[in-house]
């Protein structure tokens, strides 16, 4: 006994064991659990519900039934796995936003697109919906294979007949050992013009099939951005889409608003919302007041309530980059084709799903053609019988028993057991002759069908052409117009793509406040004019920065410390001529403390272009651009400062220029780019500049040929000086006087290397601003103090001076007495009136 109990153990390696074991478990997830038929789409618990429900008899015009009492058949007889996984799955065929086209008609709750879970299974009812009765039409007519259930008991189904392609209609997802799957919903009536396209030219590609098959069409409608993802998942198996929701900008009580009408694809609504405020209570989207989800029975409404002073497109976009506003959707066209999992293309799927047609319609065609024949057999019978009446009722009436009976019917008139079985059932009332007529014509109308089966089983194009028609009856019955968008040529669609193009002017002030207005905004004065009120500053704050650029250019931003930022011009709100502007802490994560002290635009980073450093103590240092090309959100050490140091001035130049600097006392220095060999970022640099001791380094420019030198002073004063005047010096001298610095002109404030046909904008420390021509500024020596450029009063001056294309209005002829008034709510003409964008 115990010998034989022992010879039943086999010596085996456990790496061998444990590597085809699991083999066949992952076999029989991938094949029995997780991934969908290449033929009709569905995976093996969602064919096992829809065929229970088709054997319960829950079809369309019949009444709905507890779902408790679907999962028990189901559980009992097909799928013996935990009901929750049985119930889930049939509440999803039955969800709208998660089904194109859904297979299950609920009633009750069975979840909401905000993540409610449906309510339990003894509260819901269901039932077959009227398209999933074409996934099952024709079962019962031998159109596909049974096998047997998992306790041999019951046979169930191998695949469903499915009258229209499932697979990409209602699309799937599912994760198996070491493979997932993931195919998105289509609209039905395009993918049946896909079928028809390929039966029409079985050559086609799947590029071709495009023209017919756009793309995915989800449930939740929306935006996909482009066609590049469509095109590779559709020619490769493998994809990656960008769904956006469909919003639009409104106004609203003089403000704009958000409107989210539509979302992505299994999106979750509410976490949508929660998102979107935990980013508004985070500070990381600025400018939000309100934030409210008005969906209802009518759609879809959330609505994003903007304050007056933000971009409602660049919000929006900061929303689309954060949140599931814009959303992914990496295809995987991963089927069972012939019991083994494959990545299919586009044409693959559509062809596999027409070979399993062209089997059902054979099929079905084999299955009507024997029932026609074994019905046409007994009428031939029954017309033997007819012919042969007076002998047939003899033969029968001298018979002792029916065997005998049927036996003598056999035998005379050679008929066969079927055939003499009916006639000994044939009702007396078959005799008349109106019957008889009847009997004559299903056999004619047999045999004509007879022929029909057999030329449709003979010729595959009749088989393609049923199948066409039948796909064409189900397009006529259940399509409907695509509700997914496709965006064309916005792949990578940006925030500029949302702005227009336009010279705007930035300010930003010495505690830190920034904002943007159009180049227009200000026109041109005479000199000695006094300007209009470009900004209200509070009392201790003054702008100290102000440039001119294009909206969709970089800005990088330099601060004491030596580190850069960088934004897009269009970030930088457009606010108000008089408004304060937005702290610039919220546009860029600044330290405390930290201070911008140079701010250029760049149009791009370029290899042959370089950052010119100069800091206070007069060291210089230039770096490749490229360098900076990466710049994180918390800012990257541009330059490495000594402790007494700070940064002032930073300028973009190509490696071949010649660089001047001035000082607060007047001097300055002239010296050729090239003396300053590259350096690193993290680099200090070299001396520029030898400075007294009570002098500091208050501006630095690159010297362009046939232009002048601008000088402007703290109280208003300046000159312009041929650059010829400035002699090329060696790096590191003490320099030579640029200008007479007196107690009437003040210290220097501004050096600019300037030409005639552009304007000079400068603006006071109380936020008083003035554009007026470059041809009015005087032309004089190195050796003078220059004339005045603006009136300043005795507790205002000078904060930054810029230069920007020539306006193309034309100055306006004004008296020196006309412009001096001195409120300062009246600083400007009355022609000035229509350009002001007064903030409420």
């Amino acid at each position: 006994m115990a010998e034989e109990k022992f010879s039943q153990i086999i010596d085996r390696d456990i790496n061998v064991e444990m590597r085809e074991s699991f083999m066949d478990y992952a076999m029989s997830i991938i094949v029995s659990r997780a991934l969908p038929d290449v033929r009709d789409g569905l995976k093996p618990v969602h064919r096992r519900i829809l065929y229970a429900m088709n054997e319960l008899g829950m079809h369309p015009d019949k009444p709905f039934k507890k779902s408790a009492r679907i999962v028990g058949e189901v559980i009992g007889k097909y799928h013996p796995h935990g009901d929750s996984a049985v119930y889930e799955s049939m509440v999803r065929m039955a969800q709208d936003f998660s089904m194109r086209n859904t297979l299950v008609e609920g009633h009750g709750n069975f979840g909401s697109i905000d993540g409610d879970m449906a309510a339990a299974m003894r509260y819901t009812e269901a039932r077959l919906s009227k398209i999933a009765m074409e996934m099952l039409r024709d079962i019962n007519k031998e159109t596909v294979d049974f096998m047997p259930n998992y306790d041999g008991e019951e046979r169930e189904p191998v695949v469903l007949p499915a009258r229209f392609p499932n697979l990409l209609v209602n699309g799937v997802s599912g994760i198996a050992v070491g493979m997932a799957t993931n195919i998105p919903p289509h609209n039905l009536a395009e993918v049946i013009n896909g079928v028809e396209a390929l039966i029409d030219n079985p050559d086609i590609d799947s590029l071709d099939l495009m023209e017919y098959i756009k793309g995915p069409d989800f449930p939740t409608a929306g935006y996909i951005i482009g066609r590049t993802g469509i095109r590779q998942a559709y020619t490769t198996g493998r994809g990656t889409l960008t769904m956006r929701a469909k919003t639009r900008i409104e106004e609203h009580n003089n403000k704009a608003r958000i409107i989210v009408e539509e979302i992505p694809y299994q999106v979750n609504k509410a976490r949508l919302v929660e998102k979107i405020a935990e980013l508004v209570r985070d500070k990381r989207v600025d400018g939000i007041t309100d934030l409210r989800d008005e969906s209802d029975r009518n759609g879809m409404r959330i609505v994003i309530e903007l304050r007056r002073d933000v971009n409602p497109n660049i919000v929006l976009n900061n929303l689309f980059k954060h949140t599931a506003l814009q959303s992914t959707f990496g295809i995987n066209m991963l089927a069972i084709v012939n019991n083994e999992p494959k990545i299919l293309t586009l044409k693959e799927v559509l062809h596999h799903y027409l070979q399993h047609q062209i089997e059902v319609i054979r099929r079905r065609t084999e299955f009507e053609l024997k029932k026609a024949e074994a019905r046409a057999h007994i009428l031939e019978g029954l017309r033997i019988a007819l012919d042969h009446l007076d002998e047939v009722i003899a033969l029968i009436r001298g018979s002792e028993t029916t065997d005998i009976a049927r036996t003598g019917l056999m035998e005379r008139f050679g008929l066969s057991q079927e055939q003499a079985q009916a006639i000994l059932d044939m009702r007396l009332q078959r005799l008349t002759g109106l019957e008889r007529e009847k009997i004559e014509n299903e056999y004619k109308e047999l045999m004509l069908k007879i022929a029909e089966y057999r030329e449709i089983l003979a010729n595959e194009s009749l088989v393609l052409q049923i199948i066409r028609e039948e796909l064409q009856e189900i397009r006529e019955k259940y399509a409907d117009e695509r509700r997914t968008e496709i965006l064309i040529g916005e792949e990578s669609i940006l925030d500029e793509d949302l702005i227009p193009q336009e010279e705007v002017v930035i300010t930003i002030t010495h505690t830190g406040y920034i904002k943007r207005l159009p180049l227009t905004t200000y026109r041109s004065q005479k000199r000695g004019g006094r300007g209009v009120v470009g900004m209200d500053t509070k009392d201790d704050d003054f702008v100290e920065h102000l440039f001119v650029t294009n909206s969709h250019h970089y800005l990088m931003f330099f601060t004491d410390r030596g580190k850069a930022y960088r934004l897009k011009a269009y970030e930088i709100p457009e606010l108000g001529r008089t408004a304060r502007g937005t702290p610039i802490i919220n546009l860029i994560q600044i330290e405390q403390g930290e201070t911008v002290n140079a701010v250029i635009p760049v149009e791009r980073f370029d290899d042959d272009k370089y950052l010119f450093f100069a800091t206070r103590r007069g060291i210089v240092k230039k770096t490749p651009i490229e360098d900076y090309i990466n710049i994180r959100k918390g800012g990257l050490i541009a330059v490495h400062l000594r402790d007494d140091d700070i940064l002032i001035d930073v300028k973009l130049t190509d490696g071949e220029q010649e660089v001047i600097m001035a000082t607060a006392q007047g001097m300055s220095i002239r010296f050729p780019e090239s003396d300053v060999r590259p350096m690193g970022r993290s680099a200090t640099g070299v001396k520029g500049i030898t400075l007294d001791e009570d002098d500091q380094l208050i501006g630095m420019d690159v010297i362009v040929p046939d232009r002048d030198i601008l000088i402007v002073t703290a109280k208003g004063y300046g000159k312009r000086t041929p650059a010829s005047e400035y002699r090329t010096q060696g790096r590191g001298g003490k320099g030579i006087k640029t200008i007479n610095v007196t107690e009437k002109n003040g210290s220097v404030v501004s050096l600019k290397v300037v030409k005639d046909d552009e304007d000079l904008m400068i603006i006071t420390a109380s936020g008083t601003l003035i554009r007026t021509s470059m041809e009015g500024i005087s032309t004089m020596g190195r050796n003078t103090q220059g004339v005045k450029l603006i009136n300043i009063r005795e507790d205002d001056s000078v904060a930054t001076v810029c230069r920007s294309d020539k306006s193309e209005d034309e100055p306006e002829e004004e008296s020196q007495e006309e412009s001096q008034i001195d409120a300062p709510d009246t600083e400007m003409e009355a022609s000035d009136v229509e350009s002001e964008d007064t903030e409420e």
